[in-house]
């Protein structure tokens, strides 16, 4: 069955994520998402604050870029919260926005093999194992967790090109789509992934998570169009409407390959928690 997820946008100010996070465990959603956008919220500690206020709730982290993080730390850090909250973490990791790691001074001159250095080393470390590498950018001694988790939480990997979609079906256990991502656009990227897996010998199940834009009320159609992370979202990439056209759009996605299908509202969504109790109680009955 396909997970039912809404996206928490970090345009929303921090101590808003209690009142949504908890409304959405309450409600039953599947999944609630987290973005870690420069320069606005962390998303490991967004994810502890989100996993310690909630019972049941999966909460995913998408994504952390890898410029801005040492492996080993990330290993750490995702290790506790499994073992504090197993089973409902869901992590996503990328090569981040360009301009942003510019910023800081971490801009890779080779985004995609960082990403493959992180992915390979991140895994193996989840994994319980001793990790040395000597990579172009990540490089570890004798690296290995004291507290590694009883059962490694999948590691996904944010795609859009055929080089990132091929790179994670190699070296990740999932991928997440971003919004605007059409459902035949789901099933084009769903084949460049299982070449990447087809390469590494992959067999076990690779999750597809993509993040729809959707909106409700009268002026839905008119938030998504000037919705700057939407940018006039094609009618295609988008759910508007009532419960049973949410409920078709879901399933569009679903029968496109999609294991978790997220909700991305728009930046001027009026009620987030409104969103999230319509998607809970009204449109996942219907999957």
């Amino acid at each position: 069955m396909t997970a039912l997820g809404v996206v928490f946008l970090p345009q929303l100010p921090p101590e808003r994520l209690a009142g949504v996070a908890r409304t959405a465990d309450e409600a039953g959603l599947d999944e609630l998402w987290l973005w870690e956008d420069c320069f606005r919220q962390s998303g490991i500690a967004s994810a502890a604050a989100a996993l310690a206020w909630t019972r049941r709730l999966r909460v995913g982290i998408g994504l952390l870029p890898v410029p801005l993080r040492n492996v080993a730390l990330t290993a750490m850090e995702v290790a506790n919260l499994e073992r504090m909250f197993p089973g409902r973490l869901r992590l996503g990791v990328g090569h981040g926005v360009q301009e942003w790691m510019g910023q800081v001074g971490a801009r890779a001159a080779s985004p995609l093999t960082l990403l493959r250095e992180h992915l390979d080393a991140l895994r193996a470390l989840l994994r319980g194992e001793q990790v040395s590498t000597a990579g172009r950018y990540v490089r570890l001694d004798r690296v290995a967790l004291d507290w590694p988790p009883a059962e490694p939480p999948a590691v996904l990997a944010g795609a859009g090109g055929p080089r990132s979609l091929r790179l994670s079906g190699e070296c990740a256990d999932g991928t997440i789509l971003t919004g605007g991502t059409s459902p035949a656009r789901l099933r084009e990227a769903r084949l460049i992934v299982d070449e990447g897996r087809a390469a590494a010998a992959r067999t076990e199940p690779h999750l597809i998570t993509v993040y729809v834009h959707a909106g409700t009320g009268p002026d839905a159609a008119r938030r998504i169009a000037s919705d700057p992370y939407a940018g006039g979202s094609d009618p295609d990439c988008a759910i508007t409407g009532d419960a049973d056209a949410f409920a078709e759009g879901v399933a569009r996605w679903a029968g496109a390959g999609a294991d978790a299908v997220v909700l991305q509202p728009t930046v001027e969504d009026p009620d987030p928690e409104g969103l999230i109790r319509f998607a809970a109680t009204q449109v996942k009955p219907q999957l």
